[in-house]
């Protein structure tokens, strides 16, 4: 946890996009780490895949299209704040007609969690019950899933890749074009 609260306040104060862009993957690769000494190996797969993973090469293929150095604001940006505030309070506003958490007597907890929590040992051989259902209650929902991930991931490098091929492929100003 000490690593994670450094990291967090070395992405905070560096100004060089790179440096936050590859500590931003040791943080996803860290919190990855937690989930599994958790227990929530799911969660734990799914942080590395994508925070580690698609979300690091992402950003340093937006580097390759940008300056690697942060620009100082020449006002305060009031406009990000307050939206920050109005998307919190609206979070926050959602929640206050969720049951309780851990409320037995909560819907979610009267349908199938029974059925899983006492057969998914058994029927999976996974301790955790979380694990069991993503794994193997619905392996093809989290096939799926990934697949779209990927696929997601795989467009955007090719978008990518077209826009710096039509950069290269442009004639300079003053060529003529012969």
């Amino acid at each position: 946890m000490a690593f994670l609260v450094i990291i967090a306040l070395a992405i905070m104060r560096l100004r060089n996009l790179f440096g936050v862009v590859m500590l931003s993957g040791i943080y996803s690769l860290l919190m990855a780490s937690v989930f599994v000494i958790l227990d929530a190996v799911d969660v734990a797969f799914t942080e590395a895949a994508v925070g580690a993973g698609i979300s690091t090469i992402l950003m340093l293929g937006t580097l390759a299209l940008t300056t690697s150095r942060e620009k100082v604001p020449m006002h305060t940006p009031l406009l990000p704040l307050v939206v920050t505030f109005v998307t919190g309070a609206m979070l926050v506003y959602g929640t206050w007609d969720m049951p309780a958490f851990g409320d037995a007597a909560a819907p979610p907890n009267q349908h199938v969690a029974p059925y899983y929590l006492e057969r998914s040992l058994a029927e999976t051989g996974v301790p955790n019950v979380v694990t069991a259902v993503l794994a193997s209650y619905r392996g093809y929902d989290t096939l799926g899933e990934l697949t779209v991930i990927f696929t997601a991931g795989i467009g955007v490098l090719l978008l990518l890749g077209r826009r710096r091929e039509k950069a290269a492929t442009k004639p300079e100003a003053g060529d003529g074009g012969s």
